[in-house]
């Protein structure tokens, strides 16, 4: 298993019964290979709130989170600015020894599991980024119509095509 890029685990059995209060903001370097991972232009910020208590073997986590990132845009590649973020509600249990089938009943569905007694916060904040991030991020009007200038239709790319074909045939040296 690899490391993730934003690794901050938090063993559960280090817990107390109170609830323990982090505080995050990943680093440059962190924000440059979670950007890289997820192919954004760039994580500008990416910070969270979080509470996590401690639950017998499992572990709920509570917060806010916040992100500010650059997407690149569908059409012109031009950079897209965003800001991402809100409540964060997420209950951990130890992954499940798997054997055959598993059967998972509806309240289930809702659960994440950890490995090896250790919740990644840094992670849930990568994952949270991920889940809200703009699928068919577009940039504004004056940069659109900027690049539908570029654009060509079926017969103009059609024509290009045709006449690279034929500038390219050894006979077309031989027109007059």
């Amino acid at each position: 298993m690899t490391t993730p890029e934003y690794s901050v685990p938090v063993r559960i059995d280090s817990l107390g019964k109170a609830p323990a209060t982090f505080a995050l903001a990943a680093a440059e370097g962190q924000r440059v290979a979670l950007a890289r991972r997820f192919g954004l232009m760039e994580i500008v910020s990416l910070t969270g709130q979080l509470l996590v208590t401690r639950s017998g073997h499992a572990g709920l986590v509570e917060g806010q989170w916040a992100a500010a990132v650059v997407q690149s845009c569908i059409v012109s590649a031009s950079p897209v600015p965003a800001e991402v973020g809100g409540p964060l509600v997420l209950r951990f249990e130890p992954a499940p020894e798997v054997g055959g089938e598993v059967e998972l009943e509806a309240e289930a569905l809702d659960v994440l599991h950890f490995e090896d007694g250790c919740i990644d916060l840094g992670e849930v904040l990568a994952q949270s980024l991920l889940l809200s991030l703009d699928p068919f991020p577009r940039a504004g009007e004056a940069e659109l119509a900027e690049a539908r200038k570029h654009l060509l239709t079926e017969d103009e790319a059609a024509a290009l095509e045709e006449a690279d074909r034929l500038a390219r045939s050894p006979f077309a040296k031989l027109k007059p």
